[in-house]
This record gives structure tokens, C-alpha cells and sequence, in this order.
């Protein structure tokens, strides 16, 4: 099953909302730091509601610690970007991907872009609109990716 990670998320609700798809997915969540709130904030914890008992949640203080531990497990990094080079809903994912978002602010780093096997982008429609939210471009992506591989 693809894996999500958050690399420096920045707003609490849009992780804690994103724990709660990870929840009801059962999908592992990867918190990538430095975090722009503490772990325990309200926020967070409000927007996952009572589903946190049911995540499965990996803090890692930075990106290098994050890529020892991808070492170790193998698969594919796959970053979303606003200028990735794929279609998300073109792409053939494997059950080892794992799906790398940046911050809300800034999104992914260069760093982090080029330790990607493949940068992947979710077509929008108006030229005008930066990005998504970032637990919506999270929900759209692992669906697609689930329903691509068949978890559907």
C-alpha cells in the first residue's frame, strides 16, 4: 500500500485531516520535521478527531531521516508538485510508492524534489488557482493511487 508523507506540513488541520484519511485508508503517515506546530496541538488532534488511535504515525526530525528509513524499506518516491513532469491520473503506481507533499506554503524543496524517482502534478483547470489544499491533493492522490493499484 502507497505511503503518504508530509514533508515540514505547516497548518495543523490540514495534517490532522489528513491522518484521518490515512485512518480510514489504513495508509501510514510519515511526518516529515521541522513541523510548523507541535504534535500534540489541538488543532491537529481536533481535526483527526477521535481517529488517531488508528493512524499509523512516523515522526522524522528531518528529511535525511526520513530517506535512511526509505533506504531500509525500498519503493519509489513519488513528489507532487505544481510542476511535476506527470499526471497523476495517468501514472501506474506499485504498492511500494511512497507520496511525497511539501508544505502548504512553500511545497516541496529542491532537496526533496531531487531525491524523487518521479514528480507527479494534479491538473487544474484554472490558471489563476496556485494549488489545492493540501489534504484535498493528498485525499485525490491516494485514491488514485489505491484505485489504480485495485484497494478500491
Amino acid at each position: 500500500m502507497p505511503q503518504i508523507v508530509l514533508v515540514h506540513p505547516q497548518i495543523p488541520p490540514n495534517t490532522g485531516n489528513i491522518a484521518r484519511t490515512c485512518a480510514a485508508t489504513g495508509t501510514e503517515l510519515h511526518l516529515v520535521g521541522p513541523l510548523g506546530f507541535e504534535i500534540s496541538d489541538r488543532y491537529l488532534k481536533r481535526a483527526g478527531l477521535d481517529y488517531w488511535p488508528y493512524v499509523k504515525l512516523h515522526h522524522h526530525e528531518s528529511l535525511e531521516a526520513f530517506k535512511s528509513l526509505h533506504q531500509q524499506r525500498g519503493g519509489r518516491l513519488l513528489g507532487f508538485s505544481v510542476r511535476g513532469n506527470l499526471n497523476y491520473a495517468t501514472f501506474d503506481y506499485l504498492a511500494t510508492d511512497w507520496l511525497l507533499f511539501g508544505s502548504e506554503t512553500t511545497g516541496l524543496s529542491a532537496n526533496a524534489l531531487d531525491s524523487c524517482d518521479e514528480t507527479l502534478y494534479i491538473p487544474m483547470k484554472e490558471p489563476n488557482v496556485r494549488s489545492l489544499n493540501l489534504s484535498v491533493s493528498v485525499a485525490v492522490s491516494l485514491f488514485e493511487a489505491r484505485r489504480n493499484l485495485g484497494y478500491l
